[in-house]
């Protein structure tokens, strides 16, 4: 197989109208709160967004924490840090990193909470909420809301309209249509996202997709994948790597033939749901700059 074969190229146009309306509510809000994937923090952070919210207050928060190496995981917040931006780690189907993400989003607003109190003011913090699809932005406000607001579903952008909700008597959040990658030229932050879920997998190869998922994987964690699939190991070579993950599985259809389309979804599935161990699928670039005096995104 080609490692370069699989080209993804999809922004439709509902998602130059999201954007449209992300530049619209910026005139509403305090404080962005950024949802990212743990798992590949970079290719789930539209690059767009540096740009769109620079006037803003930042914070961003890995999630799904849970299915992702801790280790590199701190090494992104100390990377964000650097950027003045707050972040932290949260797992938006549970309770973890709820009292977090509300101080982080409170220390962000603080400045122009202490300005307004000034003035005699109790203000309101007002928080925008976004992500790319399927990054649990909406299941991130249910949770911290403690009941479902905002709409939630399975497929990518299924979240539409405004919806503000009220998290404390100072506090409200509002949702946003997931927001994709205007251009996906980097095909390897492209299949990060694919491997994720974040595109649909009805656009996509499936078996091209998971034979480059392999390729990763071993350089990443082999030890966790070769015990995942025993069939796999060092010396399989690369055009075989699917064909061994089938073996592994005793996927084999009539006359002997290697069943690779089923081995590829349990491939994609078992990394999604962290079957294969935490991992994450991109490291921080070093930097030279000093930290910010931000929160450090560690729970109290």
């Amino acid at each position: 197989m080609d490692e370069n074969k699989i080209t993804i190229n999809w922004y439709p146009g509902h998602m130059a109208k999201a954007k449209r309306e992300l530049a619209e509510s910026l005139k509403l809000i305090d404080v962005v709160v950024e949802i990212v994937d743990a798992r590949a923090p970079a290719a789930s952070q539209n690059p767009d967004f540096d740009d769109l919210f620079a006037s803003k207050s930042r914070v961003v928060l890995l999630n799904k924490s849970d299915l992702a190496d801790p280790s590199v995981s701190k090494a992104w917040m100390k990377e964000y840090r650097t950027k003045g931006i707050s972040a932290g780690e949260i797992v938006s189907t549970s309770n973890s990193g709820k009292a977090l993400a509300v101080r982080l989003i409170e220390e962000a607003a603080r400045e122009e909470v202490e300005r307004m109190k000034a003035k005699g003011v109790n203000k309101t913090i007002r928080a925008l909420v976004v992500g790319i699809p399927n990054v649990g932005k909406s299941t991130f406000i249910n949770r911290i809301a403690g009941e479902a607001r905002a709409k939630v579903g399975d497929k990518p952008g299924v979240t539409k309209g405004k919806q503000w909700v009220k998290i404390t008597p100072y506090l409200e959040l509002l949702d946003s249509p997931g927001l994709l990658w205007p251009k996906l030229e980097n095909q390897i932050m492209a299949r990060h996202l694919a491997y994720l879920g974040s595109i649909r997998d009805e656009v996509l190869e499936l078996e091209e997709l998971a034979w480059n998922l392999i390729r990763e994987l071993r350089s990443i964690c082999p030890d966790a994948l070769y015990a995942r699939f025993k069939k796999l190991d060092d010396n399989t070579p690369e055009e075989e790597l699917l064909d061994a993950v089938a073996k592994s599985r005793g996927l084999i259809l009539k006359g002997g033939v290697l069943d690779t389309e089923r081995a590829a979804k349990i491939l994609l599935d078992e990394f999604r749901s962290g079957k294969i161990g935490r991992i994450t699928l991109e490291t921080p670039i070093k930097t030279e700059n000093q930290p910010a005096e931000v929160p450090d995104g560690k729970e109290e």
